[in-house]
């Protein structure tokens, strides 16, 4: 991955999580998160209600950043940059 594509956040893994339900999603997402390195970016489609609510604020409470959520359809899509972790 090159700057340009860390500075946009072009993603460099996807999870398709429509249909899990909390707090399977977050655990999901934060495994996959623990797999990537830093900088990189993962997508996530999450479906409205509680997923929505919940998995963003919990990958910021993890350290993570969120840099955009958008309605895709039914579902949400949200990009997420892993950060350095402690």
């Amino acid at each position: 991955m090159n700057e340009y594509q860390k500075a946009v956040g072009v993603p460099t893994s996807e999870l398709d999580l429509r249909g899990v339900i909390c707090p399977y999603n977050f655990v999901k997402t934060k495994l996959k998160l623990e797999t990537m390195k830093e900088g990189e970016v993962l997508s996530v489609l999450l479906d409205d209600g509680d997923p929505i609510r919940n998995v963003p604020r919990s990958v910021e409470n993890e350290g993570h950043t969120v840099l955009t959520q958008e309605r895709v359809d039914q579902a949400y899509r949200v990009l997420i940059r892993r950060e350095e972790s402690d």
